[in-house]
């Protein structure tokens, strides 16, 4: 597959220091400006799910984790406030890890990536709210900020996730999706890195 002959493997003496320059690096490139406490949050969640148990906890047999839509329906149903908040934030935790780590493996499947982005935008949104007063207003306000900047961080993780993968014009079809659906500016850029001028219309535009 052109996913695994495109990439190089990079060898990493510390994950947590390796996760937190990288998105470092991908939030500037990509012009994303959060607070220190979101970042912070952010590198401990890549370093977490980079355990295969961490992201397949509670998962119904046959599935990588546990569904979106099921945990959605947990959280509504959930006996207690501190239950409902545990669960909105996996939520919210695994839509941005698989939106920014595996949106081009989502193409041809009938859930897509702009769903992960609004599940888990909804997700973060309710724990800020959950979270707006009291000893923990601090993480409400990391949680306000998850929710509002969802899609670009989306970006960012994505450019941490495409280290060493080279684009190619096999990729076209797919990045023009991601950009109608989510209107990713990564997706805008790689575009018109590879000569297409996205356009809101059923055909590519080729740049000269």
């Amino acid at each position: 597959m052109q996913d695994t002959e495109d990439r190089r493997v990079v060898a990493v003496a510390d994950l947590r220091e390796y996760f937190r320059d990288s998105l470092h690096a991908a939030l500037g490139h990509q012009q994303v400006r959060v607070e220190a406490q979101t970042e912070q949050y952010v590198v401990n969640l890549l370093t977490l799910f980079s355990r295969a148990e961490a992201v397949h906890e509670a998962a119904p047999r046959g599935t990588a984790h546990r569904p979106l839509a099921l945990l959605l329906a947990d959280a509504l149903e959930a006996a207690t406030p501190e239950e409902r908040c545990r669960i909105l934030q996996r939520m919210g935790d695994l839509s941005l890890f698989f939106a920014g780590f595996f949106a081009r493996s989502f193409a041809r499947k009938l859930i897509d990536v702009d769903y992960h982005i609004a599940m888990g935008g909804r997700a973060y949104s309710a724990l800020a709210d959950a979270f707006d007063r009291g000893p923990r207003r601090a993480l409400g306000g990391v949680f306000a900020e998850l929710a509002q900047k969802f899609q670009p961080l989306v970006d960012a993780l994505g450019e941490v996730s495409d280290a060493g993968y080279r684009y190619s014009d096999q990729d076209l079809l797919r990045l023009y999706e991601i950009w109608l659906k989510t209107g990713s500016t990564r997706a805008h850029g790689l575009l018109r890195q590879l000569g297409v001028t996205p356009a809101a219309a059923s055909s590519l535009q080729t740049a000269h």
